[in-house]
This record gives structure tokens, C-alpha cells and sequence, in this order.
């Protein structure tokens, strides 16, 4: 990997080291050193099976490296057991590719069901996720079922239950992959507001025009799985 001492003096919440996954004898990528700073922002991209979605959960410990290690916050996947991976889960909001809901649920009762299994202070929670179904713009759809939103609704609402424990990370998989450019735009710049909040984002993306708009409004690394390897994407971008 390319030199990081741009993020030096941070802390670093993610850690990769000579880390890598293999599927039986087939390697999707190996040797990848990586330090992801608290507050940073970085785009992974590179073709379809090149490994993309597998490096993200590597970085909320749904999966662990078969080869080398992976720290979250400070301690290695290795030594860490069930208690120690939840607690350290809460502290990671996951937007996933195929986000699902439960569909005899509202938008808001989706939304909210993190908080229900956490027990939040009920009045405080609820003051908070009426706030935070407003950012996200689906105020008018609070009290929809998840069958009638629209993919750029759904996305903004699988955003929304990612970010309502307040974590220290948004882990996002192609979260613009189904939805047209004016939506891509919009759940753009909430990422960058939560950036700018002091969250560590990394966004999987395929979209390259993304990521180019992206540049005049954060400072982000770019990386790029390719010949099972981590490589810093160059200015062709």
C-alpha cells in the first residue's frame, strides 16, 4: 500500500496487516496493509468479484482473514469472541447492498428497531429518530411499509437504521447501486455530512462518476482491488 502518513496522529479504528481472504485454494486478495483513521473517508472500488463485499465484512468481522489480521478499534479479530465482536459492532453502522426490512413494519418501526433491542430511553429515542428520518428526507414516509418505497427510499432508509446508534463508522455496499443519478447525488452528500460529523466512512462503489463527484466534496482515499491486491487508485479517476 501507498504511504498513509497523510492520517498520521489520528486514531486509526480499522487495521488491515498482510491481511487476506481466500476461498478454499482461490485467493480473492492478499497482503493488504491498511489504516483507516477516525473521521476518514475512503471509496473501494474494482471489478465485480474481485472481492469487494468480502473486504467490507473483513471490516466489521462478519468474516475473518484467513491470512493475516484485521483490528477493529485496537483489538485483532483473531482474539476476539461473541461479546467482544457485538460490542464492538455497535460501534459500526452497515449499509448493505440488498438491504432488507420487515415488511409488516413501518419505515420509522425499521428505522427504529435498533433501539428497541439496544432499550434506548424511549422519549430521547424516539425525539431522535423522528430527527433523523427527517435528515434523511422521509419525513412523509414515515408510516409507509417497505414494499411501497422506491429504491432511492429504501436506500436513504437502510442509511438511516445503519446510523441511528450513532456509530463511529458507516460501512456502505453499493448503496447508489439501484437507484438513478439525482438519488446517487443525494445519499452522496449524506455521507458527507456524516464524514464531516467525525464518522469513518467507506463506501464500496462500481460508479465511477461517484466517485469523481465526490472529490469536490470530500477528501478521500480512493482504493482499488485488482490482481488480488489493495492499490491506491490513481488520478485517472
Amino acid at each position: 500500500m501507498p504511504d498513509s502518513n497523510r492520517w498520521q496522529g489520528t486514531n486509526r479504528v480499522i487495521q488491515l496487516r498482510e491481511a487476506g481472504y481466500s476461498y478454499g485454494e482461490r485467493a480473492l486478495f492478499r497482503g493488504v496493509d491498511l489504516e483507516m483513521a477516525s473521521g476518514s473517508f475512503h471509496f473501494l472500488t474494482g471489478p465485480s468479484g474481485v472481492g469487494k463485499s468480502t473486504f467490507l465484512k473483513l471490516c466489521y468481522g462478519d468474516l475473518r482473514p484467513t491470512e493475516g489480521d484485521v483490528t477493529l478499534f485496537g483489538s485483532s479479530l483473531h482474539d476476539m469472541d461473541r461479546d467482544d465482536l457485538a460490542a464492538a459492532r455497535r460501534k459500526i453502522g452497515v449499509v448493505h447492498q440488498d438491504c432488507q426490512f420487515l415488511d409488516h413494519l413501518s419505515v420509522e418501526e425499521n428505522i427504529g428497531l435498533p433501539l428497541a433491542v439496544a432499550e434506548q430511553d424511549q422519549f430521547k429515542s424516539q425525539a431522535n429518530l423522528k430527527e433523523l428520518i427527517g435528515w434523511v428526507g422521509l419525513a412523509h414516509r414515515a408510516n409507509a411499509l417497505p414494499p411501497e418505497l422506491s429504491g432511492g427510499e429504501r436506500q436513504r432508509a437502510a442509511l438511516a437504521r445503519a446510523v441511528i446508534m450513532s456509530p463511529d463508522i458507516i460501512l456502505a455496499d453499493e448503496p447508489t447501486g439501484n437507484v438513478d443519478w439525482e438519488m446517487s447525488q443525494k445519499l452522496l452528500t449524506l455521507l458527507v455530512e456524516l464524514n464531516r460529523m467525525g464518522k469513518t466512512v467507506l463506501v464500496v462503489t462500481h460508479d465511477l462518476q461517484l466517485i469523481r463527484a465526490a472529490k469536490s466534496q470530500v477528501q478521500a482515499r480512493v482504493l482499488r482491488i485488482s490482481d488480488r491486491q489493495l492499490q491506491l487508485a490513481g488520478a485517472d479517476l
